[in-house]
C-alpha cells in the first residue's frame, strides 16, 4: 500500500500541472462528472485545467483523461493483441454471435466511428449511425429505447481506435472527433510497456490482476508478460510481479502521513487484490459496490472509510463520510481541512463534513 499511494503521487501534493503528474502515464478514470478533478486535486495544488489532457474511451472501454500527446501509443497498446483477446474484451450475452469477429469487430467499428463523427455529435446519434455501419451480430434489439444499435462494449472499446474524443456525459452526452487522431492500428504494439505502467503503479501483481484491468483473460497476458524486465516477488504467499526498476521503491517505502479523498474508480482502487487495500471482506463491499461506488478515505496510507458528495446549490459540496472505525479528533481536523480540496475541484468556495 505504501509502495502504490507514493507511486500514484497520493503520499505528497506536487505542485506540478495535471498532464506533468506521473499517474497520468496510466490515465484517470473518469465515473461521475467531476471525479477526474477530485483526483487531480488530491495529488497537485496546481490548477486543474491542462489542455494537454483529454477524455477518451481506454482500459475496458472506459473513459479516462489521457494526455494528448500519449494517444498515437496508447492507441496501439490497446489494441487486442490476439482474436481471443478482442473475444473476451467484447464479450457480452447480448452479442454471441458478434464476439466471434473477434478483431474485426474492432475494425469495422472503428472505421464507423472515423466515417460519421466529423463534428461534435450527441452521443446517442454517433450510436444509431455507427450501428447501421457495423455487422448485425454486433448489435441488438434494445427495449428501452426500442432500437436496434451497437454493444456499448465493443463500441466503447473501440472509440479510440476510432478517433473519438468523449466530449461530455450524461443525458447531454457528446463525442467529438479527436484533432490529429491517430491512424487505426494494424496490429497491437506495446502491450509490454503497457504491462509495465500498471506495475509500476499498481503492482506487484501478476497476469490475472493484468486481464483483469483491461477486461481480457489472464492467458492471454501471460502469452505477451514481459519477464525479462520484472522481477517475482511474494505477496502474502502470491506469486507477483514489478518491474525491476521499481524494487527498490518498493523496498524503500514506508506509509505516508495525512489525509485523501480518493474518487471512486481512483487508479489506486482500480487494483485487483483489493485484499490487499481493504482486508476485511465486509468493508470491501462499502468501497466496491455493485452500483453507486462512494470515494474513499484514505488516512496515513491506509483505505479507512468511505465518503459522498452532494452539491448544495452553486457555492458549496456537503460530505458525508463514513469512518470503518473511531478517530482522534486530531484526525477528523485533517479530514476537514483536506474536504477544502474536494471544493476546489467542485470549483465552490466551501465544503462541508458530517461523520456518518
Amino acid at each position: 500500500m505504501a509502495y502504490r499511494v507514493a507511486a500514484l503521487g497520493l503520499a505528497e501534493r506536487s505542485s506540478a500541472r495535471p498532464a506533468d503528474l506521473p499517474a497520468l502515464d496510466l490515465g484517470v478514470q473518469e465515473y461521475t462528472p467531476g471525479s477526474v478533478q477530485v483526483a487531480l486535486a488530491a495529488r497537485t495544488d496546481a490548477e486543474l485545467a491542462d489542455d494537454r489532457l483529454v477524455m477518451v474511451w481506454a482500459a475496458r472501454g472506459a473513459p479516462h483523461l489521457h494526455r494528448r500527446a500519449d494517444l498515437p501509443a496508447l492507441v496501439k497498446q490497446l489494441w487486442p493483441i490476439s482474436e481471443a483477446d478482442a473475444s473476451a474484451r467484447i464479450k457480452s450475452g447480448q452479442i454471441p454471435d458478434g464476439m466471434k469477429l473477434g478483431i474485426e469487430a474492432f475494425r469495422v467499428t472503428a472505421e464507423a466511428f472515423r466515417e460519421v463523427v466529423r463534428e461534435p455529435m450527441p452521443r446517442g446519434e454517433v450510436s444509431t449511425e455507427v450501428s447501421k455501419r457495423v455487422p448485425k451480430s454486433l448489435t441488438y434489439d434494445c427495449r428501452s429505447c426500442q432500437a436496434r444499435h451497437i454493444a456499448g462494449n465493443v463500441w466503447q472499446h473501440s472509440g479510440l481506435a476510432g478517433g473519438v474524443e468523449v466530449q461530455s456525459r450524461g443525458r447531454d452526452a457528446m463525442l467529438g472527433p479527436l484533432p490529429d487522431a491517430p491512424p487505426l492500428p494494424t496490429g497491437n504494439e506495446g502491450i509490454d510497456e503497457l504491462i509495465l505502467t500498471y506495475l509500476r503503479f499498481l503492482g506487484p501483481a501478476g497476469p490475472l490482476e493484468m486481464g483483469k484491468y483491461l477486461g481480457s483473460s489472464t492467458a492471454e497476458m501471460k502469452s505477451v508478460w514481459p519477464e525479462d524486465r520484472l522481477t517475482q516477488v511474494t505477496v502474502e504467499g502470491r506469486k507477483a510481479w514489478l518491474p525491476t526498476a521499481s524494487l527498490d521503491d518498493l523496498k524503500s517505502a514506508s506509509p505516508p502521513s495525512g489525509v485523501r479523498f480518493v474518487p471512486p474508480m481512483d487508479q489506486l482502487l482500480q487494483s485487483r487484490d483489493r485484499d490487499i487495500l481493504v482486508p476485511d471482506r465486509d468493508r470491501q463491499k462499502e468501497v466496491w459496490r455493485i452500483l453507486g461506488n462512494p470515494g474513499a478515505l484514505l488516512i496515513d496510507g491506509e483505505i479507512a472509510g468511505v465518503w459522498r458528495a452532494k452539491m448544495t446549490g452553486k457555492k458549496r459540496v456537503d460530505l458525508t463520510v463514513t469512518t470503518f472505525g473511531a478517530l482522534p479528533a486530531a484526525k477528523r481536523k485533517q479530514i476537514e481541512k483536506e474536504s477544502a480540496e474536494v471544493a476546489r475541484a467542485r470549483e465552490v468556495s466551501e465544503a462541508t463534513v458530517a461523520f456518518g
